[in-house]
């Protein structure tokens, strides 16, 4: 969405919770402190993206200090759709599976369309992430409360979370939070990459098909992260806006990997400190999995909203960097889940041929990097 403005100037207090940045367009989400302190300063820093976005630096205090207007709500049962949307927005939720799309804009569909069931993504199918995971087995409850918030949002009676059948733990603790009149359904699903990806989980639980160039909403679905359905509870319920999340740390070159619970704007640096160091120096830095995530130059770029992992692969955990001859074999057709011809986009691309690839359908295409890891 659009880029927010800072409300907020150099040597400003600020408190945990406090917003800091919004912008009046209809699709985006304001940011808000994720630590007590003072605005040290306001300018470009770069982003994972490899951006240097305008940033709000603070110098936490170390006090953690919550905002006068964090408090919990006690009429949770008597907001409307349209308060809940609202509060969605305000607390600034984002899509936590790494896509970062303005919650708030995504349940209210467009004229003429409507939704009839939630989907809650707990597949999380990419090498090395257990954000979500870990989530679903230690918060289960809040997740489902979650899940109920942005069932009344949406205006619908039933929602499935799909979780593939790998993490049977994460299946238990929500079947055991859920009871049969609630309309909530919890569907276990086989292992496969990239399942995470909205249409493909859209396929596997409902068996419906999103068109071409269209969006869940055409076959009246809405699909949410479990992380995300776990912040709307928060924000909702505990009057918390999206601060913090859970990140994934791995690969063999970190000390420490771990799952933790990180300050929305921390270093990546931080981390690796928080994390015990390097074990050994990185071959490679990613933001996000090992297939759709980015490499990056520096650690000195921070956790934004839709940073589900850090990796730090060591020269073994690194496959082939270089670019071999294709010998058309078709396997990168066969892998291919939005059903394209990498082979044949590779090809015009590299000739410049932009038409062929958008007539060959290369805007369906994810990013999920099958073709080329195989």
């Amino acid at each position: 969405g659009a880029p927010c403005e800072p409300i907020v100037k150099v040597n400003d207090e600020v408190k945990v919770g406090q917003k800091i940045g919004d912008c009046g367009a209809a699709i985006t989400s304001p940011i808000h402190s994720s630590v007590s302190g003072k605005v040290k300063a306001i300018r470009k820093h770069p982003q994972s993206s490899g951006a240097n976005v305008i940033s709000i630096i603070i110098e936490s205090d170390g006090l953690d200090t919550l905002d006068e207007s964090i408090m919990s709500r006690s009429n949770v049962a008597d907001l409307t759709r349209e308060e809940l949307i609202g509060i969605i927005r305000e607390a600034g939720i984002v899509g936590l599976g790494g896509a970062a799309f303005p919650t708030h804009f995504k349940l209210t569909p467009p004229a003429g369309k409507t939704f009839d069931v939630l989907v809650l993504n707990g597949a999380e199918c990419e090498p090395y992430l257990s954000t979500d995971h870990r989530l679903m087995v230690e918060r289960p409850a809040d997740i489902i409360t979650g899940c109920k918030l942005l069932m009344k949002a949406i205006g619908v009676n039933h929602a499935i979370i799909g979780i593939e059948n790998n993490k049977p733990d994460a299946i238990s603790a929500l079947r055991e939070n859920t009871s049969e009149d609630d309309g909530i359904e919890i569907i276990p699903l086989g292992i496969k990459y990239p399942q995470g990806a909205e249409k493909q989980l859209i396929s596997a639980v409902l068996g419906r098909e999103v068109p071409s160039g269209g969006l869940p909403v055409d076959v009246g679905v809405v699909v949410n992260n479990v992380a995300t359905a776990a912040a709307v509870k928060e924000a909702v319920v505990d009057g918390m806006p999206l601060v913090r999340r859970v990140i994934t740390v791995a690969g063999d070159s970190i000390e420490e990997p771990g799952n933790l619970m990180v300050p929305i704007g921390t270093l990546v640096s931080d981390i690796v400190d928080a994390c015990g160091g390097f074990r050994t120096p990185p071959r490679k830095v990613i933001i996000g999995g090992p297939m759709m995530g980015l490499a990056q130059y520096t650690t000195e770029i921070p956790v934004t909203k839709g940073t589900s992992g850090i990796l730090f692969l060591s020269d073994k955990e690194v496959f082939l960097d270089e670019v071999l001859p294709c010998i058309r074999c078709g396997k990168c057709v066969d892998m291919c889940p939005m059903n394209l011809m990498p082979l044949w986009l590779a090809g015009y691309a590299e000739a410049s041929r932009f038409d062929d690839c958008q007539r060959l359908g290369a805007l369906d295409c994810i990013e999920c990097g099958c073709c080329s890891f195989i």
